[in-house]
């Protein structure tokens, strides 16, 4: 760590050997982002399906929640698949960054909202 220049000690590779750390940047790993757009892509395709549905007069309403709760586990699973990526990729390597109280902040902003 001695004698590393910050833009050194950012430009990790991840434990999945994705460059995540680049410059001043921390972006997010490859796998996290293409594992939440497929599950987004999910979560797409239920919703369009529930907005379908209620075209049909003759929709029941508890399956129209049963289905809303489909797409929230659906959301839910995209959301816990880039929380996972972003502690393993920036959060474990904080203390080598320098940056684990911005990251700390940032962690504790994030969770008010889930």
């Amino acid at each position: 760590m001695a004698g590393e220049t910050t833009a050194e000690l950012l430009d990790m590779t991840s434990p999945q050997g994705e460059s995540c750390h680049t410059g001043h940047h921390l972006c997010m790993p490859e796998d996290s982002r293409k594992r939440a757009a497929r599950r987004l892509a999910i979560a797409r395709g239920h919703l369009e399906s529930i907005r379908r549905s209620l075209e049909d007069p003759d929709v029941y309403c508890v399956d129209v929640l049963r289905q809303i709760k489909a797409v929230q586990g659906a959301l839910d699973g995209a959301a816990n698949v880039i929380l996972r990526g972003h502690l393993e990729s920036h959060v474990a390597t904080a203390a080598t960054r320098g940056d684990e109280k911005e990251i700390v902040d940032e962690l504790m902003e994030v969770f008010k909202y889930i």
